[in-house]
């Protein structure tokens, strides 16, 4: 969401691209995708005209695995393009087959980025950052870089090691076939439990948003914890996010088993049943 201001000086921050409380209040696909067009408002009524760069997560993780409506991507980055600035594609959580099929949550959307960063899911485990450019923008870097652990050959040999097993394992199709088991069990537990107002994701990527009224769609963190109390008691641990805290999050590994997903559900399914 639109901050009052910004929080570091010379960055602007836009609406979320959050169909299901759309910041805007209208409907995909009506609205015309106005969160897309409203960064251009932005650009030109708080910056000069020119900026630097946008960045964006492609799935808004810790905000609670929002997917953005499929012309969202393609039009701002067009639009920071066009006042002069990169497009910064942040897949720390949407990257390596996380998100089925592709390497990178950003490739669902068909743009290639100026600037990719990732972490974590590379190194599975093991502590590892990673930037890539164009070689346009490579060759412009103005100097030097200078990295305390940069190039750690212990880190580098996992991520390469971490990747090898992705491809030679087929995870990310892995994650593409078991992750639409899980949506779909998902939205059978959907059916079942008034209190989730959205189910979302892509691939293993997937989040349930809990509400106290459909209609209203008032936000439900306090069924989210009584959730997690039950999930845990089942021995299935599970994350949340969103901005309010009423978003679980799930998290299974690119290697899951649809046994694994039934599991998961099964202790969901009497977490939710104490919240009704």
């Amino acid at each position: 969401m639109k901050p009052i201001a910004s929080q570091v000086a010379g960055i602007v921050h836009a609406a979320a691209p959050y169909c299901y409380r759309c910041p805007f209040k209208l409907e995909y696909p009506s609205c015309g995708v106005a969160c897309a067009d409203d960064v251009e408002e932005i650009i030109n009524t708080t910056t000069t005209g020119n900026i630097a760069a946008f960045m964006a997560e492609t799935i808004l993780g810790v905000g609670g695995f929002i997917i953005p409506p499929k012309e969202y991507f393609p039009r701002v980055a067009e639009i920071a393009r066009s006042h002069g600035g990169l497009f910064i594609s942040d897949e720390v959580q949407a990257a390596w087959g996380r998100t089925g099929d592709k390497w990178f949550g950003i490739e669902h959307w068909g743009v290639e980025p100026d600037i990719i960063t990732s972490a974590k899911g590379m190194g599975n485990g093991v502590p590892i950052g990673w930037t890539i450019a164009t070689p346009e923008v490579a060759d412009a870097f103005p100097g030097l870089t200078f990295s305390t652990f940069g190039g750690n050959p212990v880190s580098s040999a996992v991520g390469l090691a971490v990747i090898n097993v992705i491809e030679e394992d087929n995870l990310r199709e892995n994650a593409r076939v078991v992750g639409d088991y899980l949506l779909q069990r998902m939205l059978e537990l959907k059916e079942k439990h008034r209190i989730i107002g959205d189910v979302r994701g892509m691939g293993l990527m997937l989040g349930i948003e809990l509400v106290k009224d459909r209609q209203t769609k008032e936000p439900n963190p306090q069924a989210v914890l009584r959730v997690f109390e039950e999930t845990k008691r089942q021995g299935v641990l599970i994350g949340k996010g969103g901005l309010y805290g009423n978003v679980i999050r799930t998290g299974m590994m690119l290697n899951t088993t649809t046994e694994s997903v039934d599991r998961m559900v099964e202790a969901l399914d009497r977490g939710l049943s104490l919240c009704q």
